[in-house]
């Protein structure tokens, strides 16, 4: 008796058409983005990142974002973005390890999908963050470009940097599972990158331009506002550095997955060419043409401003700062109102200035004005930088010059600051906003624009006794007075006199002098 054993019929491997193929990614993709949802470093940064742009929108500020500056605003989205590029890099790692973490490698042999394509599909998992993220930065740039005192041009390229650095994080992350397939690639590449930053930036310092824009994000925040124009940021550039840098760890990690295909190729050397054009074009370094810009602008900038008269005062500014002119305009009117003698109607000149900085990420002072009757006006708006500009104006209207304002150090500061405060709408809240260290009581320096205002304790008194005074009293007696009010030779005791505040409990029982007073007069931040 034989047994006859016939051959297994030989099966024939699947069709794998490009439609269905696709499709099959996608709905993985679908599949592991609901995953990497679940995962909770990516649960949690996301979650706090909306909590914070909603924080931002919906409750009422102190009025310092009330007059945002686009230039400034499209880099201030970048801010919190490598938190989140961090959280996404190591889910999305552990989430393209699973498979090999759970022993499951050899049962997606039988699957029509290769590897490669669940590669990719891990891959476009990220791209529903990525979306919520331009989501985000669209709607916290949209609402502060609708703002009626919203000033200045935003960059598209600027906003798009967001998304970009989640979506390569994502790729990343997966670029890493393929080449090291162990759950410490992802935090062992976290940790050498950082450190490679470090050793970097200490190596070539901030000077290198070219190698700071190979960093996904170069946020450069810190100096105030400046003209679009003399940013010198190669954004466009940098998101296609990013765009193409992306694509290109996408084609790698799929290439590494054993994806041979023609299209497949022909994509690297796209997304290869892209990474080339973007560093090229973001590379060369302009520094010393955009100081030599910046300080032309800062010394001469009647050169490039526009002005208009409002009232008795002339109002000039940058273009992109045309619409805060009537702001600045309200805010002089009422300050002159309460001014005296020749001051009332003096004709000043309100001029916007810039300060001289080398980089955006550093701040920098701007020097007073020597030129009689003129005003100094920063690019920031709204907030404290209200009652700033208030002391500005009134020290150029009592003293003459912001130069001799600097130099101030006697009792014509209550003068200045009741001026001052006495124009706002709350002079007690904006006498602590512009006082450093929001006191009320001692000895402090009063902020301008550009020097501050040194005040003595005794100054201190008067100035808050004469805030709880009737405003029109006041007045008529600042009015009255006006040219002994703003003499350097007027005693603390005297203008307290003249304006009807009680002089000093100490000075009063030991009775002292006119030189007593003027020793007073002079506080810590006074000392030659």
């Amino acid at each position: 008796m034989s047994t006859v054993i016939d051959k297994a019929p030989a099966v024939a491997p699947p069709v794998r058409t490009g439609r269905h193929s696709a499709a099959a990614v996608l709905a993985l993709a679908r599949f592991e983005a609901r995953e990497l949802l679940l995962q909770i470093p990516v649960f949690v940064f996301f979650l706090l990142y909306i909590g914070h742009a909603l924080w931002k929108l919906f409750l009422p500020g102190d009025g310092m974002d009330d007059y945002p500056v686009l230039q400034s605003t499209d880099r201030g989205s970048q801010s919190v973005l490598p938190f989140l590029a961090v959280a996404v890099l190591m889910c999305v790692n552990v989430a393209a390890l699973r498979s090999r973490r759970h022993g499951t490698d050899r049962h997606f042999d039988v699957l029509v999908m290769e590897p490669w394509r669940r590669t990719v599909a891990h891959a476009l998992s990220v791209v529903p963050f990525a979306a919520v993220t331009a989501l985000v930065v669209a709607v916290q740039f949209g609402r502060a470009a609708l703002k009626p005192g919203a000033a200045g041009h935003g960059s598209v390229a600027e906003l798009a940097v967001g998304p970009l650095v989640v979506l390569l994080a994502g790729v990343l992350g997966v670029l890493i599972a393929r080449l090291c397939p162990s759950i410490v690639g992802g935090p062992l590449f976290i940790v050498v990158g950082f450190a490679g930053l470090l050793v970097a930036s200490a190596v070539t310092g901030e000077k290198e331009h070219w190698l700071n824009w190979l960093y996904p994000v170069v946020s450069e925040n810190g100096a105030d506002p400046i003209p679009s124009d003399l940013l010198g940021r190669p954004a466009a550039w940098h998101a296609l550095y990013l765009a193409g840098l992306t694509a290109l760890l996408l084609c790698a990690a799929a290439l590494v997955s054993g994806g041979r295909t023609r299209l497949l190729k022909a994509l690297t050397v796209v997304a290869l060419g892209a990474t080339a054009v973007g560093i090229a074009g973001q590379s060369p370094g302009h520094e010393a043409g955009l100081t030599a810009a910046r300080t032309e602008v800062n010394r001469t900038p009647a050169r490039f401003q526009s002005c208009v008269v409002y009232g008795r005062s002339t109002y000039c500014s940058f273009p992109e700062w045309t619409g805060w002119r009537d702001d600045w305009a309200r805010v002089a009117d009422r300050v002159q109102r309460l001014a005296g003698g020749g001051a009332g109607g003096e004709r000043l000149t309100v001029r916007q200035r810039i300060p001289l900085i080398y980089d955006l990420s550093s701040d920098a002072a701007l020097t007073p004005l020597s030129t009689p009757g003129e005003v100094t006006v920063g690019t920031r708006w709204g907030g404290n930088r209200i009652p700033e500009f208030a002391v500005g104006v009134a020290a150029v209207l009592v003293a003459g010059d912001e130069r001799t304002v600097s130099r101030m150090c006697d009792a014509r500061t209550v003068t200045v600051m009741w001026l001052a405060l006495a124009a706002q709408d709350d002079p007690a809240a904006a006498f602590r906003d512009v006082r450093l260290g929001d006191s009320t009581s001692g000895s402090a320096l009063a902020l301008a624009l550009t020097e501050p205002v040194s005040m003595s304790a005794e100054q201190t008194r008067i100035v808050r006794e004469l805030l709880k005074q009737p405003r029109y009293s006041v007045t008529a007696r600042v009015k009255a007075h006006w040219t002994e009010l703003t003499s350097p030779k007027t005693s603390e005791a005297r203008v307290a006199e003249l304006l009807g505040v009680p002089g000093a409990a100490e000075g009063a029982r030991n009775g002292a002098g006119k030189g007593a007073d003027e020793g007073a007069g002079k506080g810590e931040w006074c000392q030659d």
